[in-house]
């Protein structure tokens, strides 16, 4: 046992009147299903005579516990790091063999401080072992009291790990909107940051392309947050690509009236209304070097100076960074500060493209059906046919989605405003493949043949000993590649029957080596 003196609670009278009250350190020696073999008692210098009077007296009533002295100069026990560092080095120094002893630490004696330091230091490992507590019995005739044992292994306790288990999960569904969604590496993601949205408040940064859904997701972290009690101010959202010049510094950080041409009035800015809650920087990207500056001082200070003043002013806000843009290249061009990049990018979360999720799509249209038939006040469905026209569609490689949810999005809102009772029907969703058919069809150029198409890339000549059917098909190949934001969404779309015939898909392995054969790269053809 490793025990604290208590200097009130062991003390408890004088003479023969001490063995009248309950008493933790002398009355925790006494229980028969609990011995004792050694007792680590732990006291300051003011309380020596105390701990041998402790010590006989657990010697008369339980002679085989050997108690050992261990001064512990606290200093304050009031103060959390004096306490804790001491404790600290006692356990460290302490000749812990946990093959061959058990051990229990007692947090019923010493100052809240003392019993919380101890919690710690178990709950860490310092200690090896478990926690006892221990408490008078409800009968005053009864000196011995009640303790119990608390083991800190909460895999051992099934309600509050299933409890935990389930709060977890409730968080991932929530930051998912409720979405059962099927993508594993989505899946993976969103798990991590939703223990990263509860554990920390360190800058986070989602990238991924438009539509992919990064604004619904930071909103989804604010509101997670503050369920949890993490957060006590607002969600800010800020588009970086509307904020220009002046209005750009403004904007965020403030000014002081007279600051500019047209400042008549002081202005706080977003950063300071975000203080306590979140503030979202979407395209993050395009901010200016000024503003990039400015920003870091706030995220690493937590102040700033509003633009035209002499005073700085504070903001403890949580960062959240959205990006569609490759900021790594950008630093390297000069255009983004290395310095806020790596002080943004500790959490970094992909979200992929629809199509790079296809087995999302249909529990995402599902989602956007109850959310359109919420909003008009009447329940939307597919007749099963429509239904299945539709997916055939959604997932072949003609749909490009190329603006992501923002495209199913429209797409169920225009098939729902036309349904009949209730009803999205065949010709509903016949019309509306044809209307996105239109909306991602590359625009056809009749004066641009294979040929000129192909010696545009490789130079003049480079057909010569080509046949057209290699031309039809080198032709295929840059427009699907041009068409597509990664290899892999191209490699897709390139092979989307043969890659369901293998066990594991490189697709872009493959893309890359149809390109090296003519001399090109993915990067000289896509647009993105």
């Amino acid at each position: 046992m490793i025990s604290i003196l208590g200097t009130t609670k062991d003390r408890r009278g004088k003479g023969d009147k001490r063995w009248r009250k309950w008493r933790p350190n002398i009355s925790m020696c006494q229980h028969h299903d609990l011995r004792i073999d050694r007792l680590e008692l732990l006291f300051d210098n003011h309380s020596k005579s105390l701990a041998d009077q402790v010590t006989a007296d657990i010697a008369r009533v339980s002679p085989e516990t050997n108690v050992a002295h261990h001064r512990a100069n606290f200093g304050d026990p009031w103060d959390f790091e004096s306490v804790y560092s001491n404790l600290l080095d006692f356990a460290r120094a302490y000749p812990c063999r946990p093959d061959e002893e058990q051990y229990l630490v007692h947090i019923t004696t010493g100052t809240h401080v003392v019993q919380i330091c101890l919690y710690l230091l178990t709950e860490a490992g310092y200690f090896p072992g478990r926690l006892l507590q221990t408490s008078p019995a409800h009968k005053n005739s009864d000196l011995t009291g009640q303790y119990q044992i608390i083991d800190l292994d909460l895999s051992k306790y099934d309600q509050i790990a299933s409890r935990f288990q389930r709060e977890h999960q409730e968080g991932t569904t929530y930051l998912k909107g409720g979405i059962e969604t099927n993508n594993r590496a989505f899946n993976q993601m969103i798990e991590q940051l939703e223990q990263v949205s509860i554990r920390s408040d360190a800058p986070i940064l989602i990238t991924g392309p438009t539509g992919a859904g990064k604004s619904q997701l930071a909103q989804r972290v604010f509101e997670l947050r503050k369920q949890r009690g993490k957060l006590e101010g607002s969600l800010v959202v800020v588009n970086c690509a509307t904020l220009r010049g002046e209005n750009a510094m403004s904007a965020l950080f403030g000014h002081r009236k007279g600051a500019y041409t047209g400042a008549t009035t002081h202005r706080p800015g977003l950063l300071k209304e975000a203080d306590k809650g979140l503030l979202f920087l979407d395209e993050i990207g395009e901010l200016g070097l000024d503003e990039q500056a400015m920003l870091l001082r706030a995220i690493e200070h937590k102040r700033f100076m509003p633009f035209g003043s002499d005073k700085e002013v504070s903001s403890h806000f949580q960062l959240i960074a959205g990006t569609n843009r490759d900021l790594i290249q950008l630093s390297r061009e000069g255009k983004f500060r290395a310095d806020l990049l790596a002080r943004i990018d500790l959490w970094t979360y992909h979200l992929p493209s629809l199509r790079e999720r296809i087995e999302d799509l249909e529990p995402n249209i599902d989602f956007e059906l109850e959310a359109f038939s919420r909003q008009s006040g009447h329940l939307i469905r597919f007749n099963k046919a429509a239904r299945e026209n539709y997916l055939s569609f959604a997932r072949s490689a003609e749909a490009s989605w190329s603006a992501n949810f923002r495209d199913l999005n429209a797409s169920i809102l225009r098939m729902g405003t036309l349904s009949d009772g209730g009803r999205i029907t065949t010709p509903v969703v016949e019309d509306e493949i044809e209307r996105l058919r239109r909306k991602w069809r590359a625009p056809r150029d009749e004066s641009v043949l294979p040929r000129a198409r192909i010696e545009a890339l490789l130079g003049p000549g480079s057909t010569e000993q080509m046949d057209f059917y290699e031309q039809i098909k080198l032709t295929g190949l840059i427009q699907v590649c041009e068409a597509s934001s990664s290899m892999a969404e191209a490699g897709r779309k390139l092979f989307q029957v043969s890659r369901a015939a293998k066990k594991s898909n490189n697709d872009s392995h493959r893309v890359r080596q149809l390109l090296e054969k003519y001399g090109l790269k993915f990067e000289q053809l896509s647009k993105t």
